[in-house]
């Protein structure tokens, strides 16, 4: 208890006297409160904590009450409040340390980051981030962090099917990859090129992002870039086809996890040559590339299209989030009625029928069924890939509608090695587990 006792004096010291040393460096606040106030706050908090909760409180407390006259006293042009909430957070983590030093500690140095990154971060929220992104944001948080826990699990609708709780938290787990697709455009930039504006993209909507790189790919000098970007689009599906499984059913999802790391693997190596294998620019004249109408419009292409190469516009939206929700709800049913009434096929074809919408809605049905027992595990992973195999027949559709015939058999061309190493693995996958 005595090792323990002294351990959590140590690791609420160290948090004070990291958090006090980026506070006197910043030289911000309207108090003063330096690494040695802060190592005392936290070390006091962890005492306090010994003794008594109450104690504790009394003691955090104290920190607000000083905290509230050294704001008090600021100076006009110094009525930041950053120093002083970081100095009651101090004493708080210094009583979480005596029951949870682990969390106290990585609290701390998260606390240390964000007062680190002062200027980044008020540089991105005032100059990046729009009033949409913000909004989508808020509407996001409300949806997973608000909706999701009142919403209850039970078992309704025919067959028993239907659980709203499981239902909602797939369309988060969706949203938020599309999240990630998102951000990860918004951080990397358009500039970084069409293959990571692809993946990215495809996190959002594979088939959306296939047809906006066919269209893409019609100009000569982005033709091979803009196949790259497709196929990656269709590596973030296979990903998400995985993770998204996972949710509703873990061994549905580690069926599905071989097939598609060995297609996403030749995906992306697809991919990787054609970047590597590029077609060598055309050479032109100093003074012509920098004056002539024709320069820019060869430039023009490589600015223009990375937009259009991002399947979403917007980080979140409501009414897909909804609209996926219904789809789900809607596909459990049938998939559960074909079940009972035409076997293992009528499922399989009900949810290869919901690729013609999105591969992932079909393949999240099957995982629920799967769940709840309504379809066997390799069942459920046949019936998933094949949503898959389906909404890439609609990838080709789109491509040609979008790129022509050309772009669209390259595509296919392209498209034949993945499919054929998936449907490979995923048969000795089933083969082995039956």
């Amino acid at each position: 208890m005595g090792t323990a006792a002294w351990q959590s004096a140590a690791v609420a010291l160290a948090i004070g006297l990291l958090i006090g040393s980026e506070r006197e460096r910043s030289g911000h606040g309207g108090i003063t409160a330096g690494v040695r106030t802060f190592g005392l706050a936290a070390l006091a908090g962890c005492l306090a904590a010994f003794i008594h909760p109450v104690v504790l409180a009394a003691t955090v407390l104290s920190v607000a009450a000083f905290m509230a006259v050294g704001y008090a006293r600021s100076k006009p042009d110094d009525l930041g409040a950053t120093t002083e909430v970081a100095l009651v957070l101090t004493a708080g983590l210094g009583g979480l340390a005596t029951t949870a030093p682990a969390l106290a500690a990585g609290a701390g140095v998260a606390t240390a980051v964000v007062l680190l990154s002062k200027d980044r971060l008020h540089r991105f929220v005032r100059e990046n981030v729009t009033d949409v992104e913000m909004t989508d944001a808020l509407k996001f948080f409300v949806v997973a962090f608000v909706v999701l826990p009142l919403v209850p699990r039970a078992h309704l609708g025919p067959y028993g099917v239907i659980d709203p709780r499981m239902i909602w938290a797939l369309v988060v787990a969706v949203t938020a990859l599309g999240w990630l697709g998102y951000v990860a455009v918004r951080m990397l930039g358009p500039r970084r090129g069409l293959p990571v504006a692809g993946l990215a993209g495809g996190f959002v909507s594979g088939a959306a992002t296939t047809g906006a790189m066919a269209r893409i790919a019609k100009t000569p000098e982005l033709y091979r870039p803009a196949l790259a970007a497709a196929l990656l689009a269709s590596v973030a599906t296979l990903v998400q086809l995985v993770v998204v499984t996972a949710v509703a059913d873990g061994r549905v999802a580690a069926m599905l996890a071989p097939a598609a790391a060995l297609g996403a693997a030749v995906l992306a190596g697809e991919a990787a040559w054609l970047t590597l294998r590029r077609r060598p620019e055309p050479t032109e004249p100093a003074n012509a590339t920098e004056t002539t109408p024709a320069s820019r419009e060869t430039t023009a292409p490589s600015r223009e299209p990375t937009a259009p190469g991002l399947a979403g516009r917007r980080p979140f939206a409501l009414i897909p989030a909804l609209l996926l929700a219904a789809i789900l709800t809607t596909l459990l049913v049938v998939a559960a009625f074909a079940n009972d009434v035409l076997g293992r096929g009528g499922a399989i074809l009900a949810v290869s029928a919901a690729g013609l919408a999105d591969a992932h809605a079909g393949a999240l049905t099957a995982a629920t069924l799967s769940s709840a027992g309504n379809l066997t595990v390799q069942t459920a992973a046949l019936a998933a890939m094949s949503a898959v195999g389906v909404n890439t027949v609609v990838k080709l559709a789109l491509a040609l509608a979008a790129g022509g015939r050309q772009v669209c058999a390259a595509l296919a061309a392209l498209y034949a090695g993945p499919i054929a190493a998936a449907v490979l693995a995923l048969a000795v996958t089933v083969g082995l587990s039956s």
